[in-house]
């Protein structure tokens, strides 16, 4: 039987660091808003910029970073991009760090 020998001291948990990068991820104003609006569904890239009030190149460029964490998917229907969450898990996270700044 191989057993992984645990992480040095100082290194953070494998759990530790992963749920780090997701909130690092997160640590933006309009990716915060993108998750938001995509919670109740699918949308796309011109809807996101109308919802956000933000220029189509900044909502592109954050759902970007999102994609590349695997925060949100992308599928391409006709000349558009639909993108929706990866999970809900994510939608909850934000969610309630809106409602807990709202308190």
């Amino acid at each position: 039987m191989t057993t992984t020998p645990p992480p040095p001291a100082d290194e953070p948990d494998p759990t530790l660091q992963a749920a780090g990068e997701l909130l690092r991820a997160l640590a933006s104003p309009v990716r915060l808003g993108i998750v938001r609006e995509l919670s109740g569904g699918g949308k796309y890239v011109h809807e996101l910029v109308t919802a956000l009030g933000v220029s189509q190149p900044l909502v592109s460029q954050h759902l970007r970073v999102l994609r590349t964490s695997r925060i949100v998917t992308a599928r391409r229907q006709a000349r558009e991009t639909r993108y929706t969450l990866t999970d809900d898990h994510v939608a909850h996270i934000v969610l309630d760090a809106i409602r807990h700044v709202q308190e």
